[in-house]
């Protein structure tokens, strides 16, 4: 039996602290702040329920994995999934919507053609397909494998763009999402839904390579799913299984250094003093200067920014949350997302580390009891993808006002009556996530991509120093609920196998 000290509370620490728990090593997690959960926040005030990080689940079989192997009880017997039908609807700035079906490539080709007209449906299904080889080609080494020395491997992107011959002028092919949307998709509503799913992930389309089209993949193959409750009901489940494993939880404790003995990580200092002595070490946050040893020396980047976002630090969120008067209206869609008819100024400013003055608004609608006081209230929340505290000051209560006017106006478009309706606004910024996560700046990790030359690559679970592993959304195979989790599972399998570990079969 090992002793091991996982540093932070997130979903993919806490993944990792059950696993290692079930093979019978004695695992304590200690978090800074005073609960469980990570990025999945919930935050609530007078019978209104809302979250404050990821509110879909995509890819449950990552979870449904976790709970396999850890227990008898299987996920949906911890909490309740629903598929979201439609899994979205998307307002365009030329006033047309389209509605997309949960997991139905036949049902989104369909939706697309009559909304954009013919052809539209049959585009965007020949870029599924496309996607789906892309899918093929990297889903073992970029999401069950720990993450290979050679970050070459993945350096080539498995997308296989369209070769487009031109008179008088050599060939040209895709290398970006927005390069994409622009030679292959062809409408610029079709371009603009590609954008919008990169940008929710905090990827600048004109600069992420074609990869980043696995993301609308996973979401249209494996389908977009609701926890009753919210999301943070998810890590509550994820944290009642780490209890029932013997996972011991410290929280209020502040992990400030981890200690190396004979060239190995053997244990971690709280910032109260009090020394730890473990035989490995999980870190499940991001990681900060002088927390580890010999970072500086480390080869590759450990800090999980991207190289868009490299001066700024990687794009965060801000939150809208509404308490509205009036029930939902029957047929209300859950997810709306409200696309702007700029969305280059939009990528400019984001990635520049300005605000936009038109962003693309996702308004989210639960029909979920749990989230309101009564059947005639509504929670709603609105949430854009901005630059991070630092470039930006969130701290600047003008402009987090007028910011929230600006997506309250958008959503609109969305919401009928919506101004008339706000009973109370409250906002969270990248402030708010840099003080619930410690992420620097409020920045939200993005999923990690095949090609560019491995630039859109996290840090790999396995690190330069022996007994020191990485979890969470800051290493490979980064952000989001599912990769996460799947970040724990492979930093499980390497602390029970050794090296030699090369993931789930």
């Amino acid at each position: 039996m090992a002793r091991i000290a996982v540093i932070g509370a997130g979903t993919g620490a806490m993944a990792a602290a059950a696993r290692l728990a079930v093979a019978g090593h004695r695992v304590t997690v200690y978090e800074r702040s005073g609960t469980h959960g990570g990025s999945l926040g919930r935050h609530a005030r007078d019978g209104f329920v809302f979250d404050t990080g990821p509110s879909l689940l995509h890819l449950p079989a990552v979870y449904r994995d976790l709970f396999v192997k850890t227990g008898k009880e299987p996920l949906e017997q911890c909490v309740t999934l629903t598929q979201v039908d439609p899994a979205s609807r998307h307002l365009f700035a030329d006033g047309t919507a389209v509605s997309l079906p949960n997991a139905s490539r036949a049902g989104v080709v369909g939706a697309l053609d009559e909304a954009l007209g013919a052809g539209a449906g049959a585009r965007w299904g020949e870029f599924m397909d496309r996607a789906g080889t892309a899918w093929d080609r990297s889903r073992r080494p970029l999401l069950e494998e720990p993450l290979r020395d050679d970050r070459q491997a993945l350096g080539r992107d498995p997308y296989p763009a369209v070769r487009r011959r031109r008179l008088l002028r050599p060939a040209r092919q895709a290398g970006t999402v927005a390069e994409v949307g622009r030679l292959e998709l062809t409408d610029p509503r079709l371009a603009a839904l590609l954008d919008g799913y990169a940008l929710s992930y905090g990827l600048d389309p004109r600069h992420a390579p074609a990869a980043a089209a696995l993301l609308p993949y996973m979401e249209e193959t494996f389908g977009s799913w609701y926890v009753a409750g919210g999301m943070r009901a998810l890590a509550d489940a994820v944290h009642e299984r780490c209890l029932a494993r013997r996972v011991t939880f410290v929280f209020g404790a502040e992990v400030v250094r981890v200690a190396e003995k004979d060239g190995r990580a053997a244990g971690v200092e709280l910032a109260d003093g009090t020394g730890v002595e473990a035989d490995h070490v999980v870190l499940g946050a991001q990681p900060r200067p002088g927390l580890l040893p010999g970072q500086e020396r480390w080869p590759g980047a450990v800090s999980g920014d991207l190289p868009g976002a490299r001066r700024h630090g990687a794009p965060g969120r801000f939150l809208v949350l509404l308490s509205l008067r009036g029930a939902r209206e029957p047929g209300a869609v859950h997810r709306t997302v409200v696309h702007p008819a700029d969305g280059a100024s939009e990528q400019e400013a984001v990635f520049g580390g300005r605000t936009a003055e038109r962003p693309t608004v996702t308004v989210l609608r639960p029909d979920d009891p749990a989230t309101r006081p009564d059947e005639e209230h509504e929670a709603v929340t609105l949430m854009a993808t901005v630059a991070p505290h630092g470039p930006v000051d969130w701290t600047d209560t003008a402009l987090c006002e007028r910011f929230t006017d600006t997506m309250i106006g958008r959503a609109a478009e969305a919401v009928p009556g919506l101004r008339e309706r706000i009973l109370r606004s409250e906002v969270r910024t990248p402030v708010d996530t840099e003080a619930d996560t410690g992420a620097e700046g409020g920045s939200v990790p993005a999923p990690a991509l095949a090609g560019a030359g491995g630039a859109y690559l996290h840090a790999g679970n396995r690190t330069p120093l022996p007994g020191l592993y990485l979890a969470g959304g800051w290493s490979h195979p980064g952000g989001g609920p599912a990769h996460a989790g799947m970040s724990g599972a492979l930093v499980a399998g390497l602390v029970v196998e050794g090296d030699g570990f090369r993931g789930s079969q």
